[in-house]
C-alpha cells in the first residue's frame, strides 16, 4: 500500500484534524474522560479474550465468536482513540498521509469484520435455540473457522477497496480534516477529484455487506421468535430470550450508528453531528460490548467469578 500511496498525485503530505471540539478549554477534561473509557475498553476486551481462552466452560462457538468480536473492538478502538488522546494534549493535530491511510484501513477492516461477526453470532444463536440437540454437529469447529475466515476476508476486501480508492484521489483543496480521525466522509469532501466512483463503492460494498449480515440476522431471529412462541412455559421463553438478549442489544446499538453514518446521501453530512456519532461507535461501543456480554451472560459471569477466586 505504501508504494501505491507514493505515486498518488496529491501534493498533501500531512493532514490536520480539527479534533473532537474546537473549544480547547475542555481538552484536559476530555482527555481524562476518554482515557478512562479507553482503559476500560482495553481491560474489558482483553479480559473477554483471556477468559474465553482459559475457561474450559467457554470453549463453545458462541464464545469463540465473542472472543473475535472483542478482538476487532480492540483493533478499531486502538486505531482511533490513542491518536485522539494525543491530540487533546497537542496544539497541532497532524497525521501523515500514509498514517491516515493506515488508520482508515485498520478502522474499516475492523468495523466491517464486526458487522459480519454480528451476523454469524445471530446464526449461532439460531442453531442453539432451534436445533439444540444438533448444535455441536451443526456448529463444528471447521464451520466456525471458515465463518471467521469469511468475516475477516470480507473486512479486508472492503477496507482495501475503500482505502485504495480514497487515497488514489487528489487532495488539493485543503489538508484540514473536519474530524478527529481519518474517516471516509470528511476525506472525500477534501478531494478535488471526481468522487462519484468512491460514493458508488461505499454504497455498494457497504450495502452488500450490511444487507448480507442483516438478512442472516433477520432469518435467525425470525426463526428464534417462532421457536420461542412454541415454548409453553414462561420460564422456558424467558431463558430462550435471555440467551439472545446480549446479542440483540449489541446489534441494535452498532447497526443504528453505522447506518446513520455511512448509508445515507453525502449531501446530509454534518461535521459536528457526525463527530458525536463517531465517538459513539468508535470509542463507546467497543467499551460497551464486553459490559453487555459479561453483565447479561450467566456463563461469562460464572467464568469471571471462578477466575477471580483462583487469583485470590
Amino acid at each position: 500500500m505504501k508504494d501505491f500511496l507514493e505515486v498518488n498525485k496529491s501534493s498533501i503530505m500531512t493532514f490536520i484534524f480539527t479534533g473532537l471540539t474546537e473549544k480547547t478549554e475542555f481538552n484536559i477534561l476530555l482527555f481524562i474522560v476518554f482515557l478512562h473509557v479507553y482503559v476500560t475498553t482495553v481491560v474489558g476486551n482483553v479480559g473477554i479474550i483471556i477468559l474465553s481462552i482459559i475457561d474450559k466452560h467457554l470453549h463453545k462457538p458462541m464464545y469463540l465468536f465473542l472472543c473475535n468480536l472483542s478482538f476487532v473492538d480492540l483493533m478499531y478502538s486502538s486505531a482511533v482513540t490513542p491518536k485522539m488522546l494525543r491530540d487533546f494534549l497537542s496544539e497541532t493535530k497532524t497525521i501523515s498521509f500514509f498514517g491516515c491511510a493506515v488508520q482508515m484501513h485498520v478502522f474499516v477492516f475492523s468495523a466491517t469484520s464486526e458487522l459480519l461477526l454480528l451476523g454469524i453470532m445471530a446464526y449461532d444463536r439460531y442453531v442453539a435455540i432451534c436445533s439444540p440437540l444438533l448444535y455441536e454437529a451443526l456448529m463444528s469447529s471447521t464451520l466456525c473457522l471458515w465463518m471467521l475466515v469469511a468475516a475477516y476476508c470480507g473486512g479486508f476486501a472492503n477496507s482495501l477497496v475503500q482505502t485504495v480508492s480514497t487515497f488514489y484521489l487528489s487532495f488539493c483543496r485543503s489538508n484540514v480534516i473536519d474530524h478527529f480521525f481519518c474517516d471516509l466522509p470528511p476525506l472525500l469532501r477534501l478531494s478535488c477529484s471526481d468522487i462519484s466512483m468512491n460514493l458508488a463503492f461505499q454504497m455498494f460494498l457497504g450495502g452488500l455487506i450490511s444487507t448480507s449480515s442483516i438478512i442472516l440476522i433477520l432469518f435467525s431471529y425470525t426463526n428464534i421468535v417462532l421457536a420461542i412462541l412454541k415454548i409453553r412455559s414462561a420460564k422456558g421463553k424467558y431463558k430462550a430470550f435471555k440467551t439472545c438478549a446480549s446479542h440483540m442489544t449489541a446489534v441494535s446499538v452498532f447497526y443504528g450508528t453505522i447506518f446513520f453514518m455511512y448509508l445515507r446521501p453525502n449531501s446530509s453530512y454534518a461535521p459536528q453531528k457526525d463527530r458525536v456519532t463517531s465517538v459513539f461507535y468508535t470509542i463507546l461501543i467497543p467499551m460497551l460490548n464486553p459490559l453487555i456480554y459479561s453483565l447479561r451472560n450467566t456463563e461469562v459471569k460464572n467464568g469471571l467469578k471462578s477466575s477471580f477466586k483462583c487469583c485470590i
